[in-house]
């Protein structure tokens, strides 16, 4: 009798929780978004936004926490809330990967599905916080160097979905690689991982597990692009350099730290 209580509370949270998220991205695109661009200060403007998302994703992020849908392991989390401007690069096994990562990095950036800028629950988001689109490789890399360069942190999961299953990854896709490259920024490997998994590809949101489920989120030195690539490397050919570097480190430490297991 207990464990069914658990489940139908966790079930009934989590599907608050997407409520609520879907109520105030609406709530941020129809009222916030319209009145920040009457900010007069685009710099202070893009800060104030991406405040108060960071705080609005760590408060959600407390409220699954104590309401028992989920634990949350962080294992080098000063380097996401200290370090200088870097690109984080991360798999990405849930749905949750983003508002994770995005509650323990203040100042952040994400590149963000193209999809996303005609949903209404995050046009105004993305938009007044100035996201970076992948639907153009050429301007997803302008776009990045100029966040980097104006201070923020970009949050990138170079799968471009949630991985198809566990123990695999999608290719990476070289758009973080020309980035670093571009703008001579650290690359700050990061991994996730989710258990008993939740949200994932395959699963919808009601799809609860049978416990609350943990989330780890494992930060791993920064790596530079000049210990990659060869300084004198054509652009190509050191961006798909620095690409396979980095998917076999964080494949390799995904098996490292446990995150996936062999033999399956």
């Amino acid at each position: 009798m207990m464990a069914r209580l658990d489940f139908a509370w966790r079930l009934c949270a989590t599907g608050m929780a997407f409520v609520v998220f879907g109520v105030c991205g609406v709530l941020f695109s129809v009222l916030v978004f319209p009145l920040a661009w009457l900010w007069p200060h685009r710099a202070s403007r893009q800060l104030a936004v991406t405040t108060v998302i960071h705080w609005f994703f760590r408060a959600l992020v407390a409220v699954l926490r104590r309401g028992g849908v989920m634990d949350l392991k962080v294992q080098g989390g000063d380097a996401l809330r200290t370090c200088r401007p870097a690109i984080i690069v991360a798999n990405h096994p849930t749905y949750l990967d983003v508002m994770v990562l995005l509650s323990l990095t203040p100042h952040a950036c994400c590149v963000v599905k193209n999809a996303h800028w005609s949903n209404p629950c995050f046009y105004g988001i993305v938009r007044a916080a100035e996201y970076v689109s992948n639907a153009d490789p050429v301007e997803l890399v302008e776009a990045g160097s100029r966040q980097l360069e104006a201070g923020y942190t970009m949050i990138i999961f170079p799968e471009g979905t949630r991985s198809p299953a566990p123990n695999r990854l999608h290719a990476f896709s070289r758009g973080f690689a020309h980035m670093a490259l571009k703008a001579g920024a650290p690359i700050l490997p990061v991994l996730m991982d989710c258990d008993p998994p939740a949200f994932t590809k395959q699963m919808r949101w009601y799809n609860v597990p049978a416990r609350a489920f943990r989330m780890r989120v494992s930060v791993l030195e920064p790596l530079g692009v000049d210990c990659l690539a060869a300084h004198d490397t054509p652009p190509a050919i050191a961006a798909r350099t620095v690409t396979s570097a980095i998917e076999a480190h964080i494949t390799q430490h995904l098996f490292d730290y446990g995150f996936f297991k062999t033999g399956n």
